[in-house]
This record gives structure tokens, C-alpha cells and sequence, in this order.
């Protein structure tokens, strides 16, 4: 018996606690709720970057639960938004911190890109970091 009804919800729970988890080991942060927002400012900025299509693309290969973390709040009519500066998307990065701000956003952010790497396939990685201009990649580890 599931512990929530269906194993579809619980798989989903599992998956996205999972990731979590291992978001968490990537930034030692020891703080899930943390790692939550941390994953979600970052698919945000990706999200809201990407013309509609990659978008859709990306959000194709993420656990259902973290796909929806992915749109939640998202208004494609006010989408590509293009960023230039790696200072820009640590700014948008940073929205989510404003209590407790990143003091190592840059290894924060490789972070969350490194997780996507291990979960996503590699030629939709590259259509993603691809859509960023070359100083900002390099935000990605």
C-alpha cells in the first residue's frame, strides 16, 4: 500500500525529495528548505531566459513534482528574458535570498547545473547553457 494513495505520488515525492537531498550534498548546506529555493530561483532564470520551445524541452525531462516547480508562476507571453551579465543572473538568483543572501551564489548555481547534468540528457544541457552567453556559462561550473 502506498503511503499516500498512489505509488505515482509517492514516486514523485521520492524523486524530487531526492534531488533535494543531493542538491543539499552539492552545497553542503545541510538546509533542504535552502536547497528547495536554491533549485527553484535557478529553474526560474533558466526557464525565463529560453524561448517557449527549450523551455518545454527542459521541463520534459524533470520529475513531475519538480516540473511543476519549474512553471509554477511562469507567463511565457513575458518570456525569452534575455540575460547578458552573470551579475544579472545572480541578481534574479539572489530574489529568493533576500533574508539570508547567497555569499557563494556563483558554487551555488553550479550547483543546481551540476544536479541538472546528472538528470537531464546531455544534448538538452547543451541546448540550455548554449542559450547563455559565454560569461554567463561560466557560472555554471
Amino acid at each position: 500500500m502506498s503511503a499516500y494513495g498512489l505509488d505515482i505520488i509517492d514516486d514523485a515525492v521520492h524523486t524530487t525529495n531526492a534531488w533535494l537531498n543531493e542538491l543539499d550534498g552539492y552545497t553542503g548546506w545541510e538546509h533542504k528548505q535552502r536547497a528547495y529555493r536554491l533549485l527553484r530561483a535557478v529553474m526560474h532564470v533558466l526557464r525565463d531566459h529560453l524561448g517557449v520551445d527549450e523551455a518545454a524541452q527542459l521541463a520534459a525531462q524533470l520529475p513531475v513534482l519538480i516540473r511543476g516547480i519549474y512553471y509554477e508562476g511562469w507567463n511565457p507571453s513575458k518570456t525569452p528574458v534575455k540575460l547578458r551579465k552573470p551579475e544579472e543572473f545572480i541578481d534574479r538568483v539572489q530574489e529568493a535570498f533576500t533574508t539570508d543572501p547567497l555569499g557563494d551564489a556563483p558554487q551555488a548555481i553550479a550547483a543546481v547545473m551540476k544536479l541538472l547534468r546528472v538528470h537531464v540528457s546531455r544534448g538538452e544541457m547543451e541546448d540550455v547553457e548554449r542559450a547563455f552567453t559565454r560569461e554567463i556559462r561560466a557560472l555554471f561550473g
